[in-house]
Formats: structure tokens, sequence, C-alpha cells
């Protein structure tokens, strides 16, 4: 189960749940992927509010990474169906809002 003090959330799919977590280390390997110098340049590239499918598997196999699965890209991608999209999506919203939200 996702602990929300480390940064984590949970992605949770028929086939399994699925740890997400964006270490420093997940972003930076997420800018290298993007070819993008900084996280502002990432921010800027996400403003436009259109994500490929390969943009999600990037972002989310990364974000496993980070909070310790070893899947690579390819095999988390294998994981997912398209009736996966909206809880990958929802998984992702909820990450990027844990580790970027304003808190209160």
């Amino acid at each position: 189960m996702a602990n929300p003090h480390r940064g984590e959330v949970d992605l949770d799919l028929p086939s399994g749940r699925i740890p997400l977590r964006l270490t420093l280390g997940a972003l930076a390997e997420i800018e290298a992927t993007f070819g993008v110098a900084d996280l502002a340049a990432l921010g800027e590239r996400l403003a436009g509010g259109r994500l490929a499918s390969r943009d999600l598997i990037v972002f989310l196999a990364a974000a496993a990474r980070g909070a310790g699965g070893g899947l690579s890209d390819a095999d988390f991608a294998a994981r997912l169906t398209a009736a996966d999209l909206p809880a990958a999506i929802a998984a992702l919203g909820a990450l990027f809002q844990l580790t970027f939200g304003e808190t209160s």
C-alpha cells in the first residue's frame, strides 16, 4: 500500500497494485527521455494538456521505478490495457498533486 508521506500513490490495476513515486531520479529519467533541460521545461511541455500513450508509459514506468519497481517501460506497458487508462490517468494526477501540489 502506498505511503503518501513518502510521496507514493498506488496505481490499482486488475493485474495488481503498482506503487508510484516521483523521486529525483525518476524526474531526471523523464527529463532525459523527453529531451528537456529542466523541470520548468518539462512543465511547459505538459502545460499543453495533451499526452500521448507513450508519454503516459514514460511517466508511469519511471514513477514505478522510483517506488522501487524494476519494470522496463516495455514491461510496464505490457501490463496496461486501454481499459486501464482512467485508473492510470487518475493515479498520475494524484501523484503530481501529491508531489507538486500546494500544501495547506
